[in-house]
């Protein structure tokens, strides 16, 4: 079962490789995407902070190493990356999206498997990361569409 450890956040990588492959067709774009990510992340752990649930690994057995106590389950951060990275990709290339969001499912399902989150903490932390790349795309798309509706001024030279 280490694999399912190790696969956790080998699709963190994943994910990683496929906004670099996004970088050279969507400049900006995939760096706001990816930094949807950082948010997304940022806000789970203040929930974190504010709900504190303690993992069930500390009440049974694990298949993966109990992280440090203080190191709360809802939600998993896991979770909430491959969310918002999925959701972000989504918004980018559909293609790469179908992938990313096999990928997510895989990484928050490893999360439950290993016995280091409940069901709640993948699904909450899935949606969270989902949510906040959802609202980042949108706020994009709305902005890409006001630039392209902005009247270009042409300056012509005097003499």
């Amino acid at each position: 079962m280490t694999w399912l450890v190790i696969g956790t956040d080998a699709v963190l990588g994943v994910f990683a490789l496929m906004f670099l492959a996004l970088w050279f067709k969507f400049r900006l774009r995939a760096f706001l995407a990816g930094a949807g990510v950082v948010v997304a992340y940022a806000i789970s752990e203040v929930i974190k902070l504010l709900v504190q649930e303690e993992r069930p690994c500390r009440t049974a057995p694990s298949l993966a190493e109990c992280p440090e106590p203080g190191d709360w389950s809802f939600p998993s951060n896991h979770s909430v990356t491959a969310g918002a990275s999925a959701m972000a990709i989504w918004a980018l290339h559909r293609t790469f999206g179908w992938v990313a969001a096999v990928c997510a499912l895989a990484a928050a399902s490893s999360r439950v498997i290993v016995g280091v989150h409940y069901v709640h903490d993948v699904l909450a932390g899935l949606l969270l990361g989902a949510l906040v790349s959802w609202g980042i795309a949108v706020l994009l798309k709305k902005r890409q569409r006001n630039d392209a509706d902005a009247p270009t001024v042409v300056l012509q030279r005097l003499g």
